[in-house]
């Protein structure tokens, strides 16, 4: 079922109405006919001379800016440059033990002749070394966050 009148031109006409009885839009039909409201509004009286208008500053621009953009601002030389990215940790050894067991899977996997190994011994071994290799990653993940021994936070962590 919708939530609109069956006649939406009688809804609208009806919205309009209510508002014109507020009075809302009385002098816009002044507007729309400028013959009408100089007949019936009074005749002005002549103008008083007008002040001598000071100097003013031009007007800004957009922004604010008074002068245009030159592109040639933006040059290559003058960029944000990152600071240098902290040094990676060092591999603890059963991190390095579970790359192992992960890169001889796949090698076991994809070449088993390698080692002289036929593929019915090799894939079982294989799949054994890297599901060993993934679970060892996975458990030795951190759970918890170091605590910063400089007092700084590193913002919101989910």
């Amino acid at each position: 079922m919708s939530d609109r009148p069956e006649d939406v031109d009688a809804a609208f006409a009806a919205i309009v109405a209510d508002l014109e009885r507020e009075g809302l839009g009385s002098n816009l039909s002044d507007l729309d006919d400028p013959g009408s409201a100089e007949e019936t509004t009074a005749p002005a009286p002549p103008p008083a001379p007008a002040p001598k208008p000071q100097s003013s500053p031009p007007p800004a621009a957009w922004r604010g800016q008074e002068t245009e953009w030159d592109w040639t601002w933006g040059t290559d030389d003058e960029h944000y440059v990152p600071p240098e990215p902290p040094p990676l940790p060092r591999l603890r050894p059963l991190t390095i033990v579970a790359l192992v067991l992960i890169l001889a899977a796949v090698v076991l996997l994809v070449l088993p002749g390698v080692i002289g190994l036929d593929a019915r011994i090799g894939t079982p071994i294989a799949l054994v070394a890297l599901t060993c290799g993934g679970a060892m990653l996975l458990l030795r993940i951190r759970q918890t966050p170091k605590e910063p021994e400089d007092g700084r936070d590193d913002g919101a962590q989910i």
